[in-house]
């Protein structure tokens, strides 16, 4: 029994220790929203995000399995991602509360295919569902790029659990 008790003890050692190492990884910070099958706006934050592909244009995305709107990203059939500014802090923590009313603020509009878009956001990426794989407690999600839009805004960068702004 202790060997087993000692085992989880390291596991939990471990996972702690990875989570303080991710923290001091600096990211970008998104949103990622759609429009579940009963056209519901949906969306959560995520800094697992990157570029994947230039050729085709594929981005990809991480969501936990225990989202709330996990079902209607592994349905949507395409999505939106926001790369959001450091005055979008209070949005981000928003997104990233299960429990939250994520659109109550009226931030969003709806794009030509009803999804919800920030256009405040430093960029906003139009995707297509391209693929979806198995990420141990997450999906990965990735989207064809199919259409973007950049406006020339600092983005906001998640480190060591807070969001931060680059220097001038």
């Amino acid at each position: 029994m202790t060997a087993g008790v000692s085992e989880r003890a390291a596991d939990d050692r471990a996972v702690a220790g990875f989570r303080d190492a991710m923290a001091s990884f600096p990211s970008g910070v998104t949103i990622v929203t759609t429009t579940d099958e009963r056209g519901r706006w949906c969306g959560f934050t995520a800094t697992s995000f990157c570029s994947l592909s230039l050729d085709p244009p594929l981005t990809l995305v991480c969501l936990a399995r225990t989202a709330r709107c996990h079902p209607g990203f592994l349905a949507a059939s395409s999505w939106v991602i926001h790369m959001l500014a450091p005055e979008h802090a209070g949005l981000a923590m928003r997104f990233a509360d299960r429990d939250a009313d994520k659109f109550g603020g009226g931030e969003f509009v709806a794009n030509a295919q009803g999804h919800p878009v920030l256009p405040g956001a430093c960029a906003v990426l139009e995707c297509e569902a391209f693929a979806r794989y198995d990420g141990g407690d997450h999906t990965i999600l990735v989207g064809r790029v199919t259409a973007a839009a950049v406006r020339p805004v600092d983005p906001a960068v998640y480190f060591r659990r807070g969001f931060h702004a680059l220097p001038a």
